[in-house]
């Protein structure tokens, strides 16, 4: 996923919005996203960068959020569907925009807080705004996802680490049956004997015929623990052996720079796939092994195409 660190936020583009708006006149607000963007002189590139959830692209999002607070705020308005003007309040503030910021600050605390005081909710007012940093509800409620998702995956990891290695080798392997590796035979996810492993502790075939294997070499080390260059070449070793060409290579820890220019370097002649610890942990949570659903929030957001087919009101 590409950063949008370096993108304005959505307070930052205030003062930006008002003054197209002011020489612009009402127009719809998604034909301002290139002239807006080009106030920060942001690129294709970085109007096209998009949430971790898919969820629409970072930029046009803050713009809306920005636009939003700027008509509840009595600066802009929205004379009719999709398309916003400025107000001759926001005009007043455009001539001090220095205030501008903490103006609509307050105006949706207000806002708010009337809200509050009609439905008797006992809550922070600037936690119900999202004030309290440059950042859109969206964005809070996915940066709340993420840090959900790292602690549990945070606990996955420390969980493996508890258990036994071949109750390791086994979980390694539901995992790439899971991810969707294996024929539909009774026997194309095996974990091997660990007395005779040969230095490989699975092996998923590939086909109903078994003419494709993956071999898979698990190693479940303390995260401190690093897999070096010699650990690859012993299972590129054991991949020979076998007589196979493809084999993941899945730790709990991590791969020294060595291992992964080596595998790097293999050159097509073999194929490792190497999973560390971070990664292991993301897939399980991915694939649901051993997870389950705590709970779900569904965010909808409007349909503009269905609501946009609508006629506007015709003043008279």
């Amino acid at each position: 996923m590409k950063s949008y660190s370096h993108l304005p936020r959505y307070d930052d583009l205030f003062i930006p919005i008002l003054e197209h708006l002011y020489q612009n006149n009402a127009q719809a607000w998604r034909a301002m996203e290139r002239s807006i963007a080009s106030k920060f002189n942001l690129t294709d590139e970085d109007l096209s960068i998009e949430y971790a959830t898919g969820n629409g692209t970072v930029f046009l999002d803050r713009l809306s959020w920005s636009l939003s607070y700027l008509v509840n705020s009595g600066l802009a308005e929205r004379p009719k569907r999709g398309h916003c003007q400025i107000t001759a309040l926001g005009q007043q503030y455009l001539k001090n925009p220095d205030g501008i910021r903490a103006f609509v600050k307050h105006q949706i605390a207000e806002r708010t807080l009337q809200k509050q005081l009609e439905t008797k909710e006992d809550s922070s007012v600037q936690d119900v705004t999202g004030f309290s940093e440059s950042s859109t509800p969206h964005e809070k409620l996915l940066g709340a996802y993420t840090s959900l998702r790292a602690l549990t995956c945070d606990q996955i990891l420390e969980t493996i680490i508890s258990k036994s290695p071949y109750e390791f080798e086994k979980l390694v392997v539901k995992l790439l049956g899971a991810m969707g590796y294996g024929g539909k035979t009774k026997d194309a996810l095996k974990v091997t004997q660990a007395s005779n492993d040969g230095g490989i502790d699975g092996i998923i075939k590939e086909d109903v015929l078994g003419l494709g294997s993956i071999h898979l070499q698990a190693k479940r080390y303390s995260r401190d623990h690093g897999i070096g260059r010699e650990d690859i070449q012993k299972f590129v070793g054991a991949l020979a052996v076998a007589q196979s060409q493809k084999g993941v290579f899945i730790t709990t820890s991590y791969f020294s720079k060595a291992a992964k220019e080596y595998v790097q370097n293999l050159y097509g002649s073999t194929t490792i796939v190497l999973i560390d610890g971070e990664n292991l942990a993301q897939y399980i949570y991915d694939y649901n092994v051993g997870m389950q659903v705590e709970q779900t929030l569904v965010v909808k957001k409007m349909d503009t195409d269905f609501w946009d087919e609508m006629l506007d009101d015709v003043v008279r």
